[in-house]
């Protein structure tokens, strides 16, 4: 069975923060105890954690360096701090095989 620590945590508050829907629909639909996330939710608000967590909004900021040429490439940096770099961006269904293929990306 896999710990489910402040870091498995802290990134399901995030991710719940960041989508349109209720605690008690996004904890169904990752297969989590809804009890749990709010929960955790307070205990991260109440450490100062979840300061870090909240979105600025749903775009990233980009600096773009005038006069470095390099060929296009993407990271997928992952919760467990893998970093997949690729040539190019990946179509929707690769994504979707990956979320399938590692239930921790959930």
């Amino acid at each position: 069975m896999m710990k489910m620590g402040t870091e498995f945590w802290a990134a399901h508050v995030a991710a719940s923060q960041l989508e349109s829907i209720p605690a008690s629909e996004y904890a169904r639909r990752h297969d989590l105890a809804v009890k749990s996330l709010y929960y955790w939710r307070r205990k991260l608000k109440q450490s100062g954690a979840a300061d870090s967590l909240q979105p600025a909004g749903k775009f990233v900021a980009l600096r773009i360096a005038p006069g470095i040429s390099r060929p296009i490439s993407c990271t997928l940096a992952l919760p467990s701090g893998l970093h997949l770099d690729m040539s190019a961006l990946p179509p929707p269904e690769w994504f979707a095989a990956l979320v399938r293929a590692v239930p921790e990306l959930r």
